[in-house]
């Protein structure tokens, strides 16, 4: 294997925008993997989403979010494992924007057959191959009947090849309500971008949050895994963070890699220090632990 290792996540003061992208696609087209870490975008002024950008560059058109408990991490429910597959070239995220006149802005839905059928086969795909029994799609197709509708129109006509697997479909607004009430209903939720990005992390909420779930972004040529939690600038350098979502997201690349035994005794080692309950980080009820800590307790967990 390959590997190069870009140390820095952000462009660097100065640094044209577009230049830090065209390197980091380059990188990653290389290597055809990655573990990034988070990085900020502006809100309402600035340059693009990094994030967004990175996904198009590199066509990774299928966002991958498990969401599990993890034994030790207080929940507001327990025996969770559901996973959202998302969409992640186009909709709303497709960024085409501009100003009508002054007051009046305009941002494009795009939904199209290939992505949509594309991200369907992905999502039934995964499903058989990970014994999954149910998927849900979740759109806004009474409203949206055009955008929506087609998504779902794709998605019916790949259901139909995949007769061991339910195929049932959920108006958003009421998947969020179900979300919070049962969500032990869901096996597979299948969305367009917007709606993957709002429900997953949601869903993140009924297992301990945004820092316990990994994510997997991936596309014909290459794979992207990063925690998908934000860069939290106001703990920075404090020794306070949290690393398990990033640690989960590698246990995804080592499988992604067939790595399997390093994932499992990555994860396992993760799993026995919170078990343990002795080296948790402060985000976690009665943790007192530093980063390092946490880590440190990790590691000599795959070193036992």
């Amino acid at each position: 294997m390959d590997w190069q290792v870009i140390e820095r996540h952000e462009p660097m003061p100065g640094e044209p925008v577009d230049q830090f992208l065209r390197d980091a696609v380059e990188s990653v087209r290389h290597t055809r993997v990655a573990l990034k870490g988070p990085m900020t975008t502006p809100i309402g002024v600035g340059h693009r989403s990094l994030n967004v950008a990175l996904r198009q560059g590199l066509d990774l058109y299928a966002n991958l979010r498990p969401v599990r408990n993890i034994e030790g991490v207080p929940a507001l429910f327990r025996d969770i494992d559901l996973v959202l597959v998302r969409e992640n070239t186009e909709d709303l995220y497709s960024g085409v924007e501009h100003q009508v006149v002054p007051g009046v802005v305009v941002s494009l839905k795009i939904i199209t057959e290939k992505a949509s059928t594309r991200i369907a086969r992905f999502a039934f795909e995964y499903a058989r191959k990970h014994g999954r029994k149910k998927i849900h799609a979740i759109h806004k197709a009474n409203i949206m009947k055009l955008t929506d509708g087609l998504f779902l129109e794709c998605i019916r006509k790949v259901a139909a090849e995949y007769a061991d697997i339910q195929y049932r479909e959920l108006i958003v607004d009421n998947t969020a309500m179900q979300l919070v009430m049962n969500p032990r209903q869901f096996d597979v939720l299948l969305l367009t971008n917007l709606y993957g990005d709002i429900l997953s992390d949601q869903a993140a909420g009924l297992v301990g949050g945004l820092g316990m779930v990994p994510s997997a972004n991936l596309g014909q040529d290459a794979a992207r895994f990063e925690a998908v939690h934000g860069t939290a600038p106001d703990i920075a350098g404090q020794g306070m963070a949290n690393p398990t979502a990033v640690v989960l997201s590698s246990v995804m690349m080592l499988e992604h890699l067939h790595e399997d035994e390093a994932a499992r005794r990555v994860r396992e080692a993760l799993f026995r220090v919170y078990r343990e309950g002795r080296h948790l980080t402060r985000d976690v009820p009665g943790g007192t632990a530093t980063t390092k800590e946490f880590t440190d307790a990790v590691i000599a967990g795959l070193q036992g």
